[in-house]
């Protein structure tokens, strides 16, 4: 192995899917199989979007919700969405699929064909959880009391 290739810090990925899946569990509140939660954001009084998480399928020990922002620019760019597994047994929710790409290594040479980073998938589960925590801090849900 090359003296600098990249090391996949498994601590650090499993805190941040640690974490994600208590800011999800917090912003799905009681939602049903099928149902949505548009979480509106806004940063300085202006309206950016929402956030959307659809409860796609809930099993005794997994989860799978689709989260995906709509805003004013979706005529114009490809807006974010993916996939996410919660376990619930482990307390942990990982990103398995992104802009409809899915299976993603914990670690990638660099460069590569499809020129992912080598700590992709943690870039990925670190996305998410700033995502959610902009919409835990700055979004409104009308269906949900204040979120704290």
């Amino acid at each position: 192995m090359p003296r600098n290739a990249y090391v996949t810090d498994l601590k650090t990925l499993q805190g941040e899917c640690t974490a994600n899946f208590i800011r999800l569990t917090r912003l799905l509140g009681d939602l049903e199989v099928g149902e949505t939660r548009e979480v509106e954001l806004f940063n300085h009084g202006r309206r950016l979007g929402a956030l959307c998480l659809k409860l796609q399928e809930r099993a005794p020990y997994t989860s799978i919700v689709r989260v995906s922002q709509r805003g004013v620019l979706d005529t114009m760019i490809d807006t974010p969405r993916m996939r996410v597994h919660l376990y619930h047994d482990v307390r942990m929710a990982e990103v398995t699929d992104f802009q409809r790409q899915r299976h993603f290594d914990g670690r990638y040479r660099y460069p590569n064909s499809r020129m992912h980073q080598p700590d992709e998938k943690l870039q990925l589960n670190r996305f998410l959880g700033e995502w959610l925590d902009h919409g835990l801090a700055h979004g409104h849900s009308l269906d949900l009391p204040q979120l704290p």
